[in-house]
């Protein structure tokens, strides 16, 4: 499963007790659905493509690279990953902060198509977008935003979008709280402002 359907419910990871997808990065089971949201539009475009040759692999990531504007933006993303950084070393666009190189190409996938599914508000699919690079990029930002971004993804995966005002309370609450009752506490509020708790929730696991 690439992702979570329009509507679907939320379930618990078995590893880190948060909801799936929620967890990354430093829950392995997490890290690998967040990966999976870009590596199955990968794979599905390489079965497009015909091509299982790593040469027309690494051909095929530079010419989607080259022109994110024409490309939804898990292709972008994935592509990223199979070019290696000329500066860093590291996956382009996956280097340390400060890594010029890097920092264009992460500036660049904005640039990718970004298409809302249908039944969700509209900007979903950017919101998605956007926590999925942090999340998987997570040295660009500081601890808070990456809390909040980790947590609302999972929400924002089944179609939800919070308010501006609704984000401002959960940014809000982040910043007043001390980091042991954060998660529990971040949680809680995005449940409650999205209209989630006791809805579509899987059982604990």
């Amino acid at each position: 499963m690439a992702r979570p359907a329009v509507g679907a419910a939320l379930h618990r990871c078995a590893e880190c007790a948060g909801y799936e997808y929620g967890g990354a990065p430093a829950c392995a089971a997490c890290r690998e659905l967040v990966d999976g949201i870009v590596e199955g539009e990968w794979l599905a475009f390489l079965h497009q493509w015909g091509v299982a040759d790593s040469q027309e692999v690494t051909a095929l990531a530079e010419m989607v690279a080259a022109e994110p504007d024409r490309h939804d933006w898990r292709l972008v993303d994935a592509a990223l990953d199979r070019l290696p950084c000329p500066e860093c070393g590291d996956r382009l666009s996956h280097g340390p902060v400060g890594c010029s190189a890097c920092d264009l190409a992460h500036g660049f996938r904005y640039a990718a198509i970004e298409t809302d599914r249908p039944g969700v508000p509209r900007g979903n699919e950017h919101a998605i977008r956007v926590n999925v690079s942090v999340v998987r990029r997570p040295q660009i930002t500081s601890e808070n935003e990456l809390l909040a971004r980790r947590l609302l993804l999972p929400h924002l995966l089944v179609g939800l979008l919070p308010t501006t005002e609704e984000a401002q309370r959960i940014n809000a609450l982040i910043k007043r709280n001390p980091s042991a009752q954060k998660t529990d506490l971040i949680e809680q509020a995005i449940e409650e402002r999205l209209g989630r708790q006791g809805d579509r929730s899987g059982p604990p696991t």
